[in-house]
């Protein structure tokens, strides 16, 4: 007959639990901070990117909803389905142009993190560049080349 397992054996190791320090967590938090600002500035740069053509207003884009609205009922089923998502596309866009940026607001914060963030992620001027960053925002966060 084999020997019975003692109890203690049997219990599974217990892992320490890691306590960190209020220093790391203070630098988690500004981590955080700093890719909050660069990110909210690149998003809003995205968005305001200037587009060819003529600039759409929100007379103009109420005119087209309007338009395809008289269409709607005349069309096909295939030119119904592009028909409503035209519309559907239109009213997002009639609701995001009266959300106003304020870019001058992003960009201080973004020039207040995007040294500290470039040096921690390894990020260079020409990949700052390369996502629309102006040469002139760059130079504010002490960013060169």
């Amino acid at each position: 007959m084999a020997p019975k397992a003692s109890p203690k054996a049997a219990k599974a190791p217990v892992k320490a639990t890691k306590v960190m320090s209020s220093s790391h967590k203070a630098a988690l938090a500004v981590g955080r901070d700093q890719g909050r600002s660069v990110r909210a500035y690149l998003e809003a740069l995205e968005a305001h990117k200037p587009k060819r053509g003529r600039k759409r207003t929100p007379d103009s884009i109420q005119k087209r909803l309007n338009a395809v609205d008289g269409e709607i009922g005349a069309a096909s089923a295939l030119d119904r389905l592009h028909l409503i998502q035209e519309q559907t596309d239109l009213q997002a866009e009639l609701a995001n142009s009266s959300i106003k940026v304020d870019i001058a607001e992003l960009e201080a914060a973004f020039v207040a993190s995007a040294a500290a963030y470039s040096e921690r992620k390894g990020i260079t001027y020409d990949t700052w560049r390369k996502m629309g960053v102006q040469p002139t925002v760059l130079r504010a966060a002490n960013i060169g080349r």
